[in-house]
């Protein structure tokens, strides 16, 4: 047998399934995980390090690093969950990126999705990348963000072809191969090392009809493959679907079906992302001779790119201003909008619950959700579909209306991708635990054996060369930073806790204003925020003020100090006394524990004896 066909032989019985989805480590496998090593790494051991994207579905965030060199791949965020309450973005933690930013070589970006290049900005407020190479179409969506967020001097962006190799450092040279995804100009790349070959997927499917002609280089993988490719990283998302993802274009005829069954206006909600599906929708809005209303911003900015860079064509008069949507006859309108995963702010949402200063639900218009929830989302566009219904609106949504298909390979298409790149090694990404687990078991079933690949959680680093295999060899800082509307900091574990509690108990406050001597100057203020009580707010009122007065006759003691003729108060200790003093008193009131803030006021001349001038005079506050 020839060295060249035991190598293939090799490869496979030795696949390793990646993919690009995951979340939490768990080093499970179907029969059994590889084992940690705690050996010396030689210099042509490759680290691959997961920063996001595992056990969770978005902030796709992927490290590489050999001979002290550092590439990344892509840097994308999350949304949040109900319980982060105020918070907008979820990014990966990304403490060993900040640690290390001397290593770092520049950044690979496959696509222009937000869970692939939304946390660009924010990590670059806290480390430089010298360049970042990627599409047409994900750079320009990328520079419009970074010139937003003031941080477009901290890297170089540079737009690669089909097939273009870009070298990163003395140890990474990476080849771009177009694959097919529910996003325009969408890569898989190539990535040469001293250890060898990996090969990651980015988000694919094989689509061999797609909407824009580009047609997945399959030839370039199976090059690749007879090569021989030391891993495979590979999404992930559908490994529990059976069969095929059915092409993009298979949505059209049912989408032409909804767009001449509709009397009225046509409101379409879709991500905006999704460039080929938002290109068959304009192509059926001539078709059905409707002019095009786009309202959000985000649909604006990528439909604004997409079209300058050819990948929606279409007429200029196609579209028309909001302002104009009065006038335009109701059979003659559609509306393209955000919001079909009922986020909270986008404008389907504001539309659904009144909120929207030019568009407003009336009986006969149809609207048509063109995407299917994300997990997690299901109830917020749940909420969206009800209360358009109750307006009047015909709501066209639902997997079994075939108006959406997944952007992402179901079992078949990761079977081929096995089948042609032929790995040595495999690590499945991109995807919630079982997920993960379940492209490890069809990457078993091609013939990789189950010590040849790891299912592993973000934070874990893998190394992987043709001496030792594939191992976990440790794990670095990993977890989550959370921004909020202010997208200037970072919300702390403290501050979401206390937003939790406050959102979960309500929250109690009182103010009172005290003098030099120890005496009330003013009747407490009570304010109650989401607290069950059957006292009225009279009652809270007096019995505070007998409180706080009790608990400065017992404590003054304790806080005063008398030099001479001067006397001085330690305003802090008797604001945490007096606040130990109705503490008591509201845990005897109420059943369960709320937040308390005491609010105490002192004299500004705190010097001067002062005594109160008037009686004190009781008021109640309206909460």
């Amino acid at each position: 047998m020839s060295q060249r066909s035991r190598t293939s032989q090799r490869s496979r019985t030795t696949t390793k399934v990646n993919n690009q989805n995951g979340n939490q480590r768990v080093r499970s496998h179907p029969q059994k995980a590889a084992p940690k090593t705690t050996s010396p790494l030689n210099k042509n051991t490759l680290k691959i390090i997961p920063l996001g994207g595992l056990h969770e579905i978005g902030k796709n965030t992927c490290v590489f690093e050999i001979n002290d060199e550092i590439i990344l791949l892509d840097a994308g965020l999350a949304f949040p969950s109900d319980e982060m309450h105020g918070v907008n973005i979820v990014l990966p933690d990304v403490t060993y990126l900040r640690e290390n930013r001397h290593k770092i070589k520049g950044m690979i970006v496959t696509h222009g999705h937000e869970d692939h290049i939304g946390g660009i900005a924010f990590h670059l407020k806290q480390f430089d990348i010298p360049v970042i190479y990627g599409p047409r179409l994900a750079m320009a969506l990328l520079a419009d963000k970074l010139e937003e967020a003031g941080v477009s001097d901290r890297t170089e962006l540079r737009t690669v072809k089909p097939r273009d190799t870009v070298k990163l450092g003395q140890s990474f040279a990476v080849e771009y191969i177009r694959n097919t995804h529910s996003m325009a100009d969408s890569f898989t790349v190539a990535i040469r090392t001293p250890a060898g070959i990996v090969i990651h997927t980015g988000d694919f499917k094989i689509d061999h009809t797609p909407v824009d002609g580009e047609y997945f280089d399959l030839a370039r993988l199976a090059a690749y493959g007879e090569e021989g490719i030391l891993c495979l990283i590979s999404d992930s998302t559908n490994a529990e679907v059976p069969g095929h993802t059915a092409s993009e274009r298979s949505v059209f005829p049912n989408l032409d079906r909804a767009f001449s069954e509709a009397d009225g206006r046509l409101m379409v909600t879709t991500f905006a992302s999704s460039v080929h599906r938002v290109n068959m929708l304009l192509e059926l809005a001539q078709k059905h001779k409707r002019s095009v209303f786009v309202v959000g911003r985000s649909m604006l900015n990528v439909i604004a790119h997409a079209r300058s860079l050819g990948y929606v064509k279409c007429p200029d008069d196609l579209f028309k201003p909001l302002n104009a949507l009065n006038s335009c006859p109701d059979e003659k309108a559609m509306i393209l909008t955000t919001g079909s995963q009922g986020e909270p702010m986008a404008a389907l949402t504001r539309i659904s619950n009144g909120s929207h200063r030019q568009i407003k639900i009336r009986s006969g218009d149809t609207v048509i959700f063109s995407a299917n929830p994300i997990p997690g989302n299901t109830i917020a566009v749940v909420n969206t579909i009800d209360r358009l219904m109750a307006q009047g609106a015909n709501v066209i949504y639902g997997k079994g209306r075939g108006l959406h298909v997944s952007g992402h390979g179901a079992q078949e298409d990761q079977k081929l991708m096995l089948a042609l790149t032929r790995p040595k090694y495999f690590l499945p990404v991109h995807g919630e635990h079982r997920m993960l687990v379940k492209h490890a078991a069809t990457a078993q079933s091609m013939g990789i054996p189950a010590e040849h690949m790891v299912v592993i959680q973000n934070g874990d680093i893998v190394t992987v060369d043709n001496e030792k295999g594939i191992q976990i060899a440790g794990k670095v800082s990993s977890g989550i930073e959370l921004v909020d509307s202010s997208r200037n900091g970072i919300v702390g574990r403290t501050v979401l806790k206390e937003r939790q509690q406050l959102a979960e108990d309500g929250i109690i406050t009182i103010s009172t204003t005290v003098d030099i001597n120890g005496k009330l100057l003013a009747q407490p203020t009570v304010h109650l925020r989401g607290v069950v009580t059957k006292l009225s707010q009279a009652d809270w009122e007096e019995k505070i003020y007998q409180v706080v007065t009790a608990g400065l006759r017992s404590r003054w003691s304790e806080v005063i100090n008398t030099s001479g003729n001067q006397r001085t108060v330690r305003w802090d200790g008797l604001r945490s006394r007096l606040e130990e003093e109705v503490r008591h008193f509201v845990r005897r009131q109420l059943p369960k524990r709320y937040p308390l803030i005491v609010f105490l006021m002192q004299p500004v001349d705190i010097q001067t004896p002062l005594q109160p001038t008037e009686p004190i005079k009781k008021r109640v506050v309206a909460v």
